[in-house]
């Protein structure tokens, strides 16, 4: 077996206590020992050991198969049983998988406080204070990123407690794709439309002064809280004359063109939101996270840490970080990537990047079991009476949503799953080994999405040295989190695997339309 020299210093904060324990043990003594004490590697991922060479995981076990995937029933012929298992090699990600997931993140996240430009970019928000739940009055917010775009008025009492009132406005797809100015005279217009829907309950209307907090959730290099431009668009968005350009500028000339009395008090992203939101009233909150149409998380650093901050750290402690970690593991290094995730990825506006969130978020996941699915009927092995119908050709034409309802299918012919086959996607016939198929495809792919996502929690958690302090909450807002069948407990579950005791002390709790709320409270505290 070999050895390399491994010097392990764990000390105060620890959870083995006050103690410091040097230890020379090889690869695999180091991963048993940590493993049997029951934090895995994430430990040995934040830095605590140092050794000559890159670590690499020679015990890779078994990937564990899924629940869910047996519920669907199994296939009953040998060659569909195959087909099923190549599936499982390629989509499941075992216990060891993930730790060097988050190793290599954390790697990435303290790479990205050190310079700009890196795989994780880990933004500076100028956010630096959290709420104490003592802030009170109306604010206006906008949350734009994701499916819907969201006016609100957020009503804080002063002691933790929030009134809302909003207006949801789709965004067509001719808007997201038009030319920057365009976009935000919809936005505006949409504005305007909020007044009028909501003159008859607001005691202020549309010719008060607002303070307006701007939730963006797209990546933006932040220069002050009110001010930012966009690094690149994410989640479709490729609206022309916004990259490089101030956010908060190009809203507040739209409000100007609109004669709208807003100011735009404070930039925020969805991820930073959703921490403020919830923070409000569980201070405890350390981190926020997207789990929608997108994915990303924020944290609270310390200052120290946060080396390429060049403002003023005068009476600043900490200050919340956007990782904006979309781009994490572009150069393929430690998640393995299917066939099918190359296929999503090289028909993206950007090929290339952006492509840990393409594996998590629910923008994605439809497609590609989309694309899994039309390539097993080429293949002859899926839907052998008719084949892929035109509709299973066309992208995008398999939603996320259809996942959560064929995964909640539990009926002995699963109806809802043939329904949506030969319904919704035209298919002509389909069989119940067809749909038991379908069920665990969706099943593996919505699982990676959950456990991919829970080694983010891992890395941060870890990266703030909270493992061993109980009672850390993690607020999480977005649909998958919310409405995706045992998403929340397959997360849990890899968070026991990767962390053991410690995920004990980690609580992943809902955030519901916690951006714009954290959007508006970031307005309040402008203005202290």
């Amino acid at each position: 077996m070999d050895s390399l020299p491994l010097q392990l210093l764990l000390g105060v904060g620890s959870v083995l206590g006050v103690y410091t324990i040097a230890l020379e043990l090889s690869t695999e003594q180091l991963e048993s020992f940590l493993l049997g004490i029951g934090i895995g590697l994430s430990v040995f991922a934040l830095g605590s050991v140092v050794t000559s060479q890159s670590y690499t995981n020679k015990t890779a076990e078994k990937p564990r198969s899924e629940r869910s995937i047996k519920e669907a029933g199994p296939p009953q012929t040998p060659h569909h049983v195959h087909v099923l298992s190549q599936l499982q090699d390629m989509f499941e990600l075992s216990t060891s998988q993930l730790q060097r997931i988050v190793k290599q993140m954390l790697w990435d996240m303290n790479r990205g406080l050190e310079k700009d430009n890196e795989a994780i970019k880990m933004l500076p928000t100028h956010v630096c204070h959290l709420p104490k739940g003592t802030e009170a009055g109306s604010y206006l917010a906008l949350d734009l990123g994701g499916t819907n775009f969201r006016v609100c008025v957020f009503t804080l009492d002063g002691k933790g407690g929030v009134e809302t009132r909003q207006s949801k406005f789709m965004i067509a797809d001719a808007v997201k794709t038009s030319e920057g100015a365009a976009l935000f005279d919809f936005i505006a217009d949409c504005v305007k439309q909020f007044f009028v829907d909501h003159q008859d309950t607001l005691s202020n209307g549309v010719n008060h002064k607002w303070k307006l907090g701007f939730c963006f959730s797209f990546p933006v290099n932040q220069v002050s809280i009110n001010e930012g431009s966009l690094l690149v668009w994410t989640k479709g968005f490729t609206a022309s004359n916004v990259v490089g350009e101030n956010a908060v500028k190009l809203l507040q000339d739209a409000f100007t063109r609109k004669s709208l009395n807003i100011e735009v008090s404070a930039l925020v992203n969805d991820t930073t939101g959703t921490l403020m939101s919830l923070a409000y009233s569980k201070p405890s909150t350390c981190a926020g996270m997207i789990l929608g149409t997108g994915s990303n998380c924020a944290y609270i650093e310390k200052i120290e840490n946060i080396i390429k901050y060049k403002g003023s750290r005068e009476g600043i402690s900490e200050m919340l970080i956007n990782m904006e970690w979309g781009g994490f593991d572009d150069t393929h290094i430690v998640i393995p990537r299917t066939k099918y995730d190359y296929k999503l990825d090289s028909d993206t506006p950007t090929p290339g990047t952006w492509t840990f969130e393409q594996l998590i978020s629910g923008l994605y996941l439809g497609e590609i079991v989309r694309i899994v699915l039309s390539d097993l009927a080429d293949q002859g092995d899926l839907f052998e009476n008719c084949g892929a119908s035109p509709e299973l050709k066309k992208k995008n034409a398999f939603e996320t949503a259809y996942m959560s309802k064929i995964e909640i299918d539990n009926s002995h012919d699963l109806i809802k799953v043939k329904q949506i086959l030969e319904v919704q996607l035209g298919i002509k016939h389909t069989t119940l080994i067809d749909r038991r198929i379908v069920k665990s495809v969706c099943a593996l792919v919505g699982t990676r999405s959950a456990r991919l996502a829970a080694a983010g929690v891992a890395a941060v958690v870890t990266k703030m040295n909270k493992l061993a302090t109980p009672g850390c909450i993690v607020g999480i807002d977005g649909s998958l989190f919310e409405l995706y069948p045992n998403y929340q407990n397959r997360m849990r579950s890899a968070l026991v695997e990767m962390l053991g005791m410690c995920a004990d002390n980690i609580t992943l709790e809902q955030a519901r339309d916690g951006s714009g709320q954290g959007a508006a409270l970031i307005a309040a505290l402008a203005e202290e």
